[in-house]
């Protein structure tokens, strides 16, 4: 008795702290979006060398998910989270004192690193604080804090940016004149750096309950990483989360940019602003989404959005300004169910070792990375507009998904008829 009494407690000091982690990590990963196009002017880059920022943010991730499992196999959560936030202060605040191109890039890299031991830790916490009965309402609202950081970080750098909106003596000024004048942006790392900093002290000074991992959080042994890479399964999902990843941010990040570049709409307002709802759309339809999987097969739904998207898509890069603030948000609505999709179909078409599998999905991250670094090329040979074009590509390999998947088990619906 006393064991199921341990098991229901619910420590809510925790699951705040999760949902902390999870607003600062999105808040952090998602700001490049908004900023790209000042980093573009504040260093005089290319396209090319501006999407290498992204891919050395999102290589990160696909480099340091496998080995952030067994890291946490070893070290408690409150040793990984103080470290990770420690580093992450350091990394923020030397950037912000020393405004470069080639810090900027480590920075990215090692807030990135840091972003992946966080995303591994937080997840089995949540299960654990919060209960196991309760796991999927928190992450659902874990999910809804995720999307509101991505929904409210381009206005953070909204007030940091705009001085004409902002007196002398605020907040505003006061961070702006810690970094070069040219470079008011820069700023937000102060920002990045005084949440981290409360969050190493909040995290070491924080009394933790034990936490038993279940089989799909667990590393897994180098063995059953080997036999999962032997199943085309593996690599067939592996694929897709590297493409879904890889439309989300390749989308993201060059929002500001190509309504700047075509229809010249100030990346600082109009380009924030769109990111901003870019984002938003992507939270709601998550929500929308996890209702339609109570009535459609995610396969069905999974070709109906991805289809949506594409059409969505060239809207946005071919019709007039208009179109293009309304259609990048849309594309953010349609693209929502994907990932929730993908994992589910991966983890029900195999039989075995989920805990694996979960760190070579995580890996696919890594499409954040590439895909809108091959965008930037495209543009820097051929244009923008023909860069963003590519997202096609991978949008059709995930519209093949639903084509080709064949879980072990369909996710469960309700249907509307009457049972005669």
């Amino acid at each position: 008795m006393e064991h199921n009494k341990a098991t229901t407690k619910r420590y809510f000091h925790i699951i705040g702290l999760v949902m902390i982690v999870f607003f600062v990590i999105s808040f952090i990963t998602n700001i490049l979006n908004s900023i790209i196009v000042d980093v573009k002017g504040s260093f005089d880059l290319s396209l090319t060398l501006t999407g290498l920022l992204p891919f050395t943010f999102f290589i990160a991730y696909g480099i340091m998910s496998i080995p952030a499992g067994f890291l946490s196999e070893r070290f408690s959560e409150k040793a990984l989270l103080s470290i990770s936030f420690l580093v992450m202060t350091v990394a923020s605040l030397g950037f912000a004192l020393t405004p470069q191109y080639g810090v900027f890039s480590i920075t990215l890299f090692i807030l990135g690193s840091c972003m992946a031991v966080l995303q591994v830790i937080i997840n089995p916490m949540l299960r654990v604080a919060g209960g196991e009965e309760h796991f999927a309402f928190n992450s659902v609202l874990a999910q809804l804090v995720f999307g509101s950081a991505s929904f409210l970080s381009p206005y953070l750098y909204k007030y940091l940016v705009n001085k004409e909106e902002v007196s002398n003596n605020t907040i505003a000024d006061i961070l702006r004149g810690w970094v070069p004048e040219d470079l008011p942006w820069a700023s937000l790392y102060i920002v990045f750096a005084g949440i981290s900093l409360l969050l190493f002290f909040y995290v070491f000074f924080t009394k933790y309950p034990k936490f038993e991992k279940t089989e799909e959080e667990r590393a897994g042994s180098k063995s059953s990483y080997w036999d999962l890479l032997k199943n085309k399964w593996t690599i067939l999902y592996f694929i897709g989360m590297f493409c879904y990843v890889g439309t989300e941010q390749g989308v993201g990040n060059w929002i500001s940019q190509f309504l700047y570049e075509y229809h010249g709409l100030d990346p600082q307002t109009t380009g924030a602003d769109t990111v901003s709802y870019f984002w938003a759309m992507l939270t709601v339809g998550c929500l929308l989404g996890l209702l339609l999987l109570k009535f459609m097969d995610s396969r069905k739904l999974l070709i109906l959005t991805t289809a949506i998207t594409i059409g969505c898509l060239v809207l946005a890069l071919t019709g007039s300004s208009q179109m293009a603030l309304i259609g990048f948000p849309m594309v953010g609505f349609f693209i929502s169910v994907m990932y929730s999709i993908i994992v589910s179909l991966a983890l029900n078409s195999v039989k075995e070792h989920h805990g694996s599998l979960s760190g070579i999905l995580c890996t696919g991250i890594a499409g954040g990375a590439v895909i809108p670094f091959i965008v930037g090329g495209l543009g820097e040979i051929l244009t923008l507009k023909s860069g963003m074009f590519f997202l096609i590509l991978p949008l059709a390999f995930i519209l093949s998904i639903g084509f080709w998947a064949k879980p072990l088990v369909n996710n469960k619906t309700i249907s509307l008829k009457k049972e005669q």
